[in-house]
């Protein structure tokens, strides 16, 4: 009975001490008051940011409408993908990748200047000549991750942000 009750006594401690440093479970995230209604904006709405954008606000219960003056814009400005060659086979061919996916946005609360962000993932590819077809859907496959992991980081900063 004694140690049921110093197990309970610790993990009511944990779950205190969690709480209490500002912890959250990832993608749990209280979107600002003023973000609770937002407006998207981008260079194409049809694209795939934009759509996964759309689905991760949707999921933190903001409600999105077309831009206003008295309502919050979040604006995608652009997103691209780079490439840098890390190593190469004696060959003479590229062996290794990094990728660089980054995408600059801006927030613009009503009646404030407009604060701009930037997202930055980074992931190492490693490139097989011979199997060129199955590298070039690993590639697509990994810039769909990519794009998931900058919008959950937009989120996350959106969070963030606070109203001067």
């Amino acid at each position: 009975m004694l140690i049921k009750r110093i197990i309970t006594t610790i993990f009511s401690l944990i779950i205190l001490l969690s709480a209490g440093c500002g912890f959250r479970l990832q993608g749990n995230y209280q979107l600002p008051t003023q973000l609770e209604t937002l407006s998207l904006t981008s260079p194409d709405q049809y694209s795939e940011l934009t759509r996964l954008m759309k689905e991760r606000l949707r999921l933190n219960q903001v409600n999105l409408v077309p831009p206003a003056k008295d309502v919050a814009t979040l604006r995608i400005i652009k997103d691209s993908l780079e490439r840098m060659v890390l190593s190469v086979y004696p060959t003479g061919s590229v062996a290794e990748y990094d990728l660089t996916y980054t995408v600059f946005y801006a927030v613009q609360l009503p009646d404030e200047e407009s604060q701009p962000f930037t997202v930055e993932i980074h992931r190492e590819y490693l490139d097989n000549p011979s199997a060129a077809l199955a590298k070039s859907r690993e590639r697509s496959l990994l810039l769909k991750e990519m794009r998931v992991q900058a919008a959950d980081q937009i989120i996350q900063q959106l969070s963030s942000i606070e109203s001067n």
